[in-house]
């Protein structure tokens, strides 16, 4: 048998079926095809309700870019919405963004900066037959000028009003609702990998059960011994 496959069998005895079932659902629809990305945000409550939005979206990876704030969680949601996505940070001074989008890029994203550039996509056109990463910056300052200039696409929202853009976890949860709506229609493989979600499934078991990294030894410790 599989390692990941036996470990998550012993976790999820210790499951409740309800847990079970709901961790089989919600890894079924978690994603890297989209991720978000945040450029120095500084007010906590922003931090905060991103973090919630991605997570109700799910979107399983959150880049930090910290190069002159550092990201910063409200404890209450780095105990409820934190703890079942991945957050990436970079912290460089002076070197963050560029890391960030180098790493990204790698990776296989186009980089998308959110902006009011006059010949930027909409939620409804932006390309999406490519990974994508959404870079947001803060609602007073915008992205830096590294993370604009080395984006691949800028995308903004169509505004009606006076005011001259939403909150940033506004932004962000309308971004990801219209992306996400046409992914789910369309015949791209945004999913993640059974074996993407096995790992997955044993990393929230080890955060949510008491000594999860102790119990994960001891059924390693086990695995191995049945296995030699």
């Amino acid at each position: 048998m599989d390692m990941n496959e036996y470990l998550y069998g012993c976790f999820q005895s210790l499951l409740t079926p309800h847990k079970a079932q709901l961790f089989e659902r919600v890894a079924s629809e978690r994603t890297r095809y989209l991720t978000v990305v945040l450029e120095d945000l500084f007010q906590e409550h922003n931090a905060s309700a991103v973090i919630r939005t991605c997570e109700c979206f799910g979107i399983q990876d959150l880049y930090a870019i910290e190069d002159k704030n550092k990201y910063t969680l409200q404890r209450k949601v780095a105990r409820g919405a934190g703890q079942w996505i991945d957050l990436h940070r970079f912290t460089e001074r002076g070197k963050a963004s560029e890391q960030a989008i180098n790493h990204l890029k790698s990776s296989g994203y186009k980089i998308v900066a959110t902006s009011p550039h006059a010949q930027a996509f909409t939620p409804e056109n932006l390309p999406i037959t490519e990974p994508i990463a959404l870079c947001f910056g803060t609602e007073r300052l915008g992205l830096s000028s590294l993370v604009l200039e080395q984006a691949d696409y800028h995308v903004k929202i169509p505004m009606y009003g006076f005011t001259e853009s939403f909150n940033l976890s506004v932004s962000v949860a309308l971004l990801l609702q219209g992306l996400k709506a046409r992914l789910n229609n369309s015949d791209e493989d945004w999913r993640l990998s059974r074996e993407e979600q096995l790992a997955l499934k044993i990393a929230w078991s080890k955060r949510m059960l008491n000594g999860g990294e102790m119990l994960e030894k001891q059924f390693m410790g086990a695995y191995f011994e049945k296995e030699f």
